[in-house]
């Protein structure tokens, strides 16, 4: 049997205390629970906007670039292309939210042309552009899609969490409070009993010598 069962007054005091942090517990798991769900419905909402403006951004540079693959020929466009250096300025930082570590995707947004305007077509800037448009976008994607995978992870663990304290642990404090206070209340009980008997056979006898 475990000893903090035992019907005495501290484990009562420390059955209650136990009882209030687990209420307390629950408490802040839940506030936590709503506030992440709440970021998580934000970030939800800007995925599904990142995600048309990169469709329509990805529709008008393809069209760009087929008019500049017939305005300056494929083989040119090709050309150009490999021109193009290898971009290494994506950096990767964190910020916290109730504990949960958010990535924070950045990059370098000023990519100039590798290529002269004298011997190209206006088309071909709009392809990059929009190309340049469409890996901004992307990378805005990737951080808010990776920070909602994180956020509904960890709203996943709070959630068992709190269906814990809520179905176990704080019923748990509650009958173990319960059965203590009717243990103590019954030996009160019994000691005001006994306490009566002792008391009317005193004064019996003291009746009795008086006699």
């Amino acid at each position: 049997m475990d000893p903090r069962s035992f019907p005495t007054k501290g484990n009562l005091i420390l059955a209650k205390n136990s009882l209030a942090l687990a209420k307390q517990g629950y408490e802040l798991m839940d506030k936590k629970r709503n506030i992440l769900i709440r970021e998580l419905m934000e970030l939800i909402d800007q995925a599904s906007a990142i995600q048309t403006e990169i469709d329509s951004t990805f529709t008008a540079a393809y069209a760009a670039l087929q008019k500049a693959n017939i305005e300056l020929g494929i083989r040119y466009v090709e050309e150009i292309s490999q021109s193009i250096p290898i971009d290494n300025s994506i950096k990767i930082k964190t910020r916290s939210i109730m504990g949960t570590e958010i990535p924070l995707v950045q990059g370098d947004n000023n990519s100039a042309p590798t290529y002269a305007f004298y011997s190209t077509r206006e088309s071909l800037d709009e392809a990059r552009m929009n190309f340049d448009k469409v890996r901004e976008l992307t990378i805005r994607l990737a951080s808010v899609e990776n920070s909602a995978y994180r956020l509904a992870t960890n709203i996943n663990k709070t959630q068992k969490r709190a269906n814990a304290l809520k179905n176990i642990t704080i019923p748990t404090y509650q009958a173990l409070t319960t059965t203590i206070v009717n243990a103590l209340e019954e030996k009160e009980r019994e000691e005001f009993t006994r306490l009566k008997v002792i008391k009317r056979t005193q004064t019996k006898k003291k009746n009795q010598k008086n006699k």
